[in-house]
């Protein structure tokens, strides 16, 4: 706790850093701000555990942002993906090394809060946050936020990181600012021991009937988590998409323990990432990778930063200070993460005009399974691949120009038609 406020802070319960949502984002923004020696109260509006829709892929930019000594709650690990065209052309490329695993989100959420409270973080659950406020009679001086909670109860800190998902209260306090908004579906599929044995160590993700949708098949032990995503205004359409992939995959027959809806999304260029002593994370600022939509490595990534960034802002005594300290922030998001949404919203737009050749290239040419590998291991990442592979730089480039399709279906056809290790 920074030093001559000490006695006063402790009067008036003054946190260093209070965190609002407890999901990856909030865990991990905790985790970074209390092992750095600071108070943190970690507020979550649920009870916990809570289920969260979400196919819950661990890749490796994920497991490289939790602390030391996270055991992942792994029910499976994945060394093959089958990959389909709207059901038909379907191919499966295996790995020797594991691609990425499979978790159960109220599990890893849970041991990710242990691990920012062993840190010393506070967490208190069942509160909702109404509201922060940086001026008014509720805030005492220019360094205090005050986050009043829904019963009126007001809790004071010097900095706040909002990290309360993709409908975020902080979120809006900061003037965030979207312009993707996708609708992910989804069904818990508990399945009989044969049927779970087939699925095991493989997932399926199928690119799907309308521009930008694909669905996915994750095994974890004696459930499927099956779901499928689309751009927000097709919800009909999208519904019948679930239904037709859970029937021609054979699993109509079985009783979804769970069947859910999420919206994603994503952030726009411009959008702020601070406003005063508050900072945004993970879904709060719209932060995920705008073509697969994945967003818990996005949230952890973020999260950590923004604990890091928070302890900085805690300390600031003046406006000035605050401000160059959320710049850091804004620049250090825009810098490592904001490079992969370029990349990836280019994906996106190139993959809703051509799926077909997406699917051609990704099954048939040896270095895009090679990247695809190397993404959701962890050696590289979207941004970097493309700022150090000339080939795939002119590749995206032509699809950025509308040419890709001609290219990427030579490449394709050129490529060696086998599984590789």
């Amino acid at each position: 706790m920074s030093g001559e406020n000490s006695s006063a802070d402790d009067v008036q319960r003054v946190w260093d850093v209070v965190v609002v949502g407890a999901g990856p984002a909030g865990a991990s923004a905790a985790y970074a701000a209390a092992v750095a020696g600071r108070r943190v109260l970690l507020l979550e509006k649920a009870e916990l555990p809570r289920y969260k829709t979400c196919g819950g892929g661990i890749i490796g930019p994920s497991r490289d942002a939790l602390p030391p000594g996270f055991e992942l709650p792994f029910r499976d690990r994945v060394h093959a993906v089958t990959f389909s065209h709207n059901g038909r052309f379907t191919r499966t490329r295996r790995s020797r090394q594991m691609l990425f695993g499979l978790i159960n989100r109220p599990e890893f959420d849970q041991q990710q809060i242990e691990h920012a409270q062993k840190a010393g973080a506070e967490l208190r659950t069942g509160i909702a946050v109404q509201r922060v406020e940086q001026h008014g009679s509720t805030v005492p001086d220019r360094r205090t936020v005050a986050v009043v909670l829904q019963g009126g109860e007001t809790v004071l800190a010097r900095a706040v990181v909002g990290a309360d998902g993709s409908a975020s209260r902080i979120g809006a306090h900061v003037g965030v600012k979207l312009d993707q908004v996708d609708l992910g579906l989804e069904a818990e599929i508990p399945v009989p021991e044969t049927v779970a044995e087939d699925w095991k160590g493989r997932v399926l993700i199928d690119w799907g009937p309308m521009p930008g949708s694909y669905g996915w098949v994750f095994p974890k032990g004696d459930t499927l988590t099956v779901g499928v995503i689309s751009a927000r205004g097709e919800g009909a359409a999208t519904k019948r998409y679930l239904e037709d992939f859970i029937a021609r995959l054979g699993l109509a027959g079985f009783e979804p323990s769970i069947s859910s809806g999420h919206l994603t999304r994503c952030r726009a260029d411009d959008s702020p990432l601070s406003r005063g002593r508050v900072l945004v994370c993970g879904d709060a600022a719209g932060l995920l990778e705008p073509w697969t939509r994945e967003g818990i490595s996005f949230a952890l990534r973020s999260g950590r930063l923004a604990g890091e960034w928070a302890v900085r802002i805690s300390e600031a005594h003046d406006a000035v200070d605050t401000r160059r300290q959320a710049l850091n922030y804004a620049f250090a998001i825009k810098a490592g993460l904001g490079v992969e949404m370029s990349v990836g919203k280019r994906m996106l737009a190139a993959f809703e005009r051509r799926p077909g050749v997406f699917h051609a290239v990704l099954t048939g040419f040896r270095p895009a399974w090679k990247s695809f590998k190397e993404i959701t291991q962890g050696s590289t990442s979207l941004g970097e691949l493309v700022r150090s592979h000339p080939l795939a730089q002119r590749a995206l480039t032509a699809f950025d120009r509308g040419r890709g399709a001609a290219a990427a279906e030579a490449g394709a056809g050129a490529a060696e038609d086998t599984v590789t290790p």
